[in-house]
Parts: C-alpha cells; sequence; structure tokens
C-alpha cells in the first residue's frame, strides 16, 4: 500500500465502531487511510479551525456536521459534479438538504439525529406525561448516590436542551432569514432554563456543568440515573451487558411535550472532502465507501439512524422487540425535528448561548440576569463581534 489518505474524524462510543470497517476499504482499493480521530465533536470544531485556518491541515476527507459545515465553507469543496442523482437518491430528502448550503452539496450525509427519552423501567412505571411531571418525579427519585435525569451541562449538549425546551414553550429562538441572533430573553426563555436550574439542583449530579453526552450516557448505563435522553448512535452501549448495567431495566419513549407542544433538537453527521484534497478520486471512493449502503446499516444495526432508506430498511429487517419499538418512536421524533440555522456565525451564537445560561445553573447569574447578557452576547456573535 504505497497511496495513502488522510482522514479526520469525529470520535466517540457513537463514532468509532464504523472506522473498523477502514480495513475493507483499504484491502480493496489497495491504499492505506491514516485516521486522525477527535476525542468530540467540540474538539473536532477546534481542531478544524485551528489546522486550516492556519494552512497547515493535509487531509483528504473530514467529519463534519450540518450546523457547523457553514462556518466551516471555505474549506470544504463542493460535491455536486463528483456524484449523480442515481448515487444520492437512497438518502432522506432531509438530510440532503441539511448537507446543503446555499443549494451546493458540501458534504454527504451520515445519518439524522433526534433523540429520544430513557427511563428505568424498574424505578418507574412509566414515561413522565410533562416536563412537569418529570422534574417531580426526577426529583423524588434522586438520592445520595443516584440521580433521577442526567442531562450535558456544556457545550453543544447543554444549547440542546436549552434550545428544544424553549422551542417547546412557544418560543422562536431564530428567524428564518439573516445571521442567527437569537430572540431568548422572554416568558419561553425563562420556563426553559428555568427548568434546566430546577432539574440541575434537584435531580442531576453536582459534576453536569462539566458533563458532555458520554459522561452522561455513562452514568445512565452504571444505572446511577433514572432517566436521561440520547443520540441514537449509543444505543447499542446501553444493551450490551459487557457496557451497561441497566440491560433489562430501561425502556425509551418520546419527549415529554411541552407548553406549546414537543421539539426535538436535530441535525445531520457527514463526511466532507476539503481544499486540502491530494487524491480526489480516491477521497471521493472513500467517501462514497463511509456512506454506503453497507456502512450505514452496519452503523443502524448499532442504533444510529441512517441518513439512508435501504439502510434503515435493512436494519429494521432484524429488529427485535425492543429496537422495533425504539426504530418507530425515531420515525415520530422526525416530526418533531428542530433544526439549527445555517450560517457561517452560527457556532459562535451556539457557544455564546451555551456559556451564559451554563451561569445559571452555576448559579453566579439569576435566570433572568442570564437570559438578558446571553442574549445580547449571541447577537453581538451573530453579527461577527
Amino acid at each position: 500500500m504505497s497511496k495513502s489518505l488522510k482522514a479526520l474524524l469525529v470520535g466517540g462510543p457513537m463514532y468509532d465502531p464504523l472506522y473498523a470497517r477502514l480495513a475493507e476499504f483499504e484491502e480493496r482499493e489497495g491504499l492505506k487511510v491514516e485516521t486522525v480521530v477527535a476525542p468530540t465533536h467540540p474538539d473536532l470544531n477546534e481542531q478544524i479551525e485551528a489546522e486550516f485556518a492556519s494552512g497547515v491541515a493535509a487531509y483528504d476527507l473530514i467529519s463534519t456536521h450540518t450546523k457547523y459545515a457553514p462556518s466551516q465553507r471555505q474549506w470544504l469543496t463542493p460535491l455536486d459534479d463528483d456524484l449523480d442523482d442515481g448515487e444520492l437518491e437512497s438518502f432522506t430528502p432531509r438530510t440532503l438538504e441539511l448537507a446543503r448550503i446555499e443549494g451546493v452539496l458540501y458534504s454527504l450525509p451520515r445519518n439524522l439525529d433526534v433523540k429520544l427519552l430513557l427511563y428505568r423501567t424498574d424505578l418507574m412505571e412509566g414515561q413522565p406525561s410533562s416536563w412537569e411531571v418529570l422534574l417531580e418525579t426526577a426529583s423524588r427519585l434522586r438520592s445520595d448516590d443516584s440521580y433521577g435525569f442526567v442531562f450535558p451541562g456544556k457545550e453543544s449538549g447543554l444549547f440542546g436542551h436549552f434550545f428544544e425546551l424553549h422551542a417547546m414553550a412557544g418560543g422562536r429562538m431564530f428567524a428564518d432569514e439573516g445571521p442567527p441572533a437569537p430572540g431568548l430573553d422572554d416568558e419561553p426563555g425563562r420556563w426553559a432554563l428555568g427548568l434546566l436550574k430546577d432539574l440541575y439542583e434537584r435531580a442531576a449530579p453536582p459534576e453536569t456543568p462539566d458533563w458532555h453526552y458520554d459522561e452522561v450516557a455513562a452514568c445512565f448505563r452504571e444505572g446511577r440515573s433514572a432517566m436521561s435522553t440520547d443520540w441514537p448512535g449509543g444505543f447499542y452501549t446501553y444493551v450490551d451487558p459487557g457496557q451497561s448495567s441497566i440491560v433489562d431495566r430501561f425502556d425509551v419513549a418520546l419527549y415529554p411535550e411541552g407548553p406549546a407542544g414537543r421539539h426535538i433538537y436535530s441535525s445531520s453527521h457527514t463526511f466532507a472532502i476539503p481544499a486540502t484534497v491530494s487524491d480526489r478520486g480516491a477521497a471521493i471512493e472513500l467517501l462514497r465507501f463511509l456512506t454506503s449502503r453497507e456502512s450505514q446499516a452496519y452503523e443502524a444495526r448499532l442504533g444510529t439512524l441512517p441518513a439512508r432508506s435501504d439502510s434503515l430498511q435493512d436494519a429494521r429487517s432484524e429488529a427485535d422487540p425492543l429496537a422495533e419499538r425504539r426504530w418507530a418512536l425515531l420515525e415520530q421524533a422526525q416530526e418533531a425535528a428542530l433544526v439549527p440555522p445555517k450560517h457561517a456565525k452560527y457556532p459562535a451564537v451556539e457557544d455564546a448561548i451555551w456559556e451564559g445560561i451554563r451561569e445559571a445553573l452555576l448559579g453566579n447569574k439569576s435566570v433572568e440576569k442570564a437570559l438578558k447578557d446571553t442574549e445580547a452576547a449571541a447577537r453581538r456573535a451573530a453579527e461577527g463581534a
């Protein structure tokens, strides 16, 4: 294998298993794939920004995300001339639309992320009917060594919970056009942040402000929480006795509805070909392999909601009762998908929001002060300040 490709990929339990398939690609194509795997998506974003902005990047393929790709557009290359309509017809229209920037396909979708509620069947008779009931139940089930509800307390995980709760209270954070200058200092914002603060103080671990998705998932798998939420890709870890102590003691459900219905934070992980590509033909073949029917079916069997309808069909044909129930719930959850705006300034706005509302969780600001300051900071970020 004299020829080689270099790929920068997102890491973590939801994403790592797919990369074991690269050996098959290497053998088939007769080339080596050198992988650099970032531990989390925030780490990936930082690495892309640092290496591409400084000119030291030398990648043939990278992981990205439909909400972050517009901010990375200057380093990505269009794919429309590389892939014909027949190759794209198995991808769902929603995921392809998410992967386009101003109509141009800059990446190929890996999945559609939309969350479900997980709850302990040995501690609860059923899923909560509302967020108020969830808070009451989670508070009651909190004890010295276990928690009622766990959620991410920083980065995109914290932003996502606030974003969807704000919408479930009737808020509309972002306008359809223009910079993503958010409106969140309002009654829906007070309900959403007040609920998150109550959940943290009454039901969640004290370490919550330092936790990302993986720590939250581990806490639930270890049997230390009654409820959690998670993306589809990590589902296999909950039903693996080697990784989970609650294999036969949990179930999945749709989110509770808020005062204005149900909204669930959603987007799509993708793969892109950067401008630094050294062998475009080989890189496109790698892109095809990673998003093939077989690759996406492989991930779907582990839990991921694939971007390809044929891959989903393959996975569902083998599903056990729990898995089939989960697939049906994910179909319903897609109808409530809440997608952040596509804009080059969006990542800075997201950072300003999670950092600002986290101040209320930490007790450094009141809910009202945190919302006011956060909206102002996020609006400055939207304008590039």
